[in-house]
C-alpha cells in the first residue's frame, strides 16, 4: 500500500480545522523534573465531543461524494468513535448510524443519542457488530467508516500532531497510545513529513500488546484476550494502518496495569485535567523509560477524557 503523501495531508487538516479545536499545549515543571525531560502534553481531551477522534471522523465524511453524503454513514464503536462520527455527521447534516455493542456505557449510548446518531444494538462481539453494520449498508446505501483502518481517518487523526509540531518543531519524540492504530499511524505522517528529527512512539498496555508483537514480527499479530483498564486500546491494527505504522514507528513501550493508573493519577494531580486511562498510557511509557529520554524534548498526545467519573481507578 502507498504511504499517503504530504499534500493529502496538507488537505486532511484544511478539511478538519474549520470543525474542531486546535487544541491546548499545557506543561508541568513538576511532571519534567519527574521524567528529567522537557515534556509539552497535546490535549485531545479538550477537543468536540471529548478525544482525538473528532479529527478522523471529520475528515472521512468531507471527503466523500454528495451523493455518498445523502445516504449517511455507518459504524461500530463503543465509544469514542461513536461519539465522533455522531457529532462529525450532524456538524455536516449527513446521518449517522451507529452499531453499537449491547455492553456499551450507558453515558456513551446516550452522548451518540445526544449528537444525533442512530443507534442499533449488537451483540458483544466483532462479528455481531460487523454483521449489523452489514445490514445497515446494504438497507440504506451508507458508507461504512472504519474508526482507525481508513486512510482518511488516518490523516485526521494525525492533524493534532501537526499542530503540536507548528507550535514546537524541534521536538525530538512524540508519544501516543496504540490501539487500532489510527492515531499513531496519523501522527508517524505528520512527523515523517513536518519534522527533521523527530520520533514516534508508541505506548501500549503490556495485557493488549499486538502492537508491540506486531512491530517485532513485521504482520499484524492479535490478543487472545486484552483484560487492560486502557478500554480504548483493546483493539487490534489494520491493513490500512500497519505498513504506516511498520515503516514509520520508531517503537512501541509496553505498561503494566499499576504503571497506567499511576501516571493516570499523576496527569490527574499535576495538570489538573481529566484524563482517561487510555491517554495516560504515552506518558507511562515515557516515565518507564525515562534514562533513554533524558533532557529530550517530548509531545504526549493526551487522547481523550472521556471518563466514567463513578469508576476512577483512585
Amino acid at each position: 500500500m502507498a504511504i499517503p503523501d504530504k499534500t493529502a495531508f496538507e488537505n486532511a487538516y484544511k478539511c478538519v480545522s474549520p470543525f474542531v479545536h486546535n487544541t491546548p499545549v499545557l506543561t508541568s515543571h513538576l511532571l519534567d523534573d519527574l521524567s528529567g525531560t522537557s515534556i509539552y502534553f497535546k490535549c485531545e481531551n479538550f477537543q468536540k465531543m471529548g478525544a482525538f477522534k473528532m479529527r478522523g471522523a471529520v475528515n472521512a465524511i468531507s471527503h466523500l461524494s454528495e451523493a455518498q453524503k445523502k445516504s449517511g454513514v455507518v459504524t461500530h464503536s463503543s465509544g469514542n468513535f461513536a461519539q465522533a462520527l455522531s457529532l462529525a455527521a450532524k456538524n455536516l447534516g449527513v446521518k449517522a448510524y451507529i452499531v453499537m455493542p449491547s455492553n456499551a456505557p450507558k453515558v456513551k449510548r446516550e452522548a451518540v443519542e445526544a449528537y444525533g446518531g442512530i443507534i442499533t444494538t449488537s451483540m458483544p462481539t466483532l462479528e455481531s457488530r460487523e454483521e449489523e453494520a452489514t445490514k445497515i449498508v446494504k438497507k440504506t446505501k451508507a458508507t461504512f467508516i472504519h474508526p482507525s483502518n481508513d486512510i482518511n481517518v488516518i490523516l485526521g487523526q494525525g492533524t493534532a500532531a501537526y499542530e503540536l509540531l507548528q507550535k514546537y518543531p524541534d521536538l525530538d519524540c512524540i508519544f501516543t497510545p496504540v490501539g487500532g492504530g489510527g492515531l499513531i499511524a496519523g501522527t508517524a505522517l505528520a512527523v515523517h513529513y513536518f519534522s527533521n528529527k523527530c520520533k514516534t512512539i508508541g505506548g501500549e498496555p503490556a495485557n493488549a500488546d499486538d502492537a508491540y508483537r506486531s512491530l517485532k514480527s513485521g504482520k499484524i499479530e492479535f490478543n487472545e484476550t486484552a483484560i487492560t483498564i486502557a478500554d480504548g486500546l483493546r483493539t487490534h491494527l489494520g491493513d490500512k494502518n500497519f505498513p504506516i505504522i511498520k515503516e514509520l514507528v520508531s517503537e512501541i513501550i509496553t505498561i503494566s496495569e499499576v504503571e497506567i493508573v499511576a501516571a493516570m493519577r499523576l496527569l490527574w494531580e499535576r495538570l489538573k485535567i481529566v484524563v482517561e486511562p487510555s491517554s495516560a498510557v504515552p506518558f507511562a511509557a515515557l516515565l518507564k523509560e525515562r534514562q533513554r529520554f533524558k533532557n529530550q524534548k517530548i509531545g504526549i498526545v493526551i487522547s481523550g477524557g472521556n471518563v466514567d467519573l463513578s469508576n476512577l481507578p483512585f
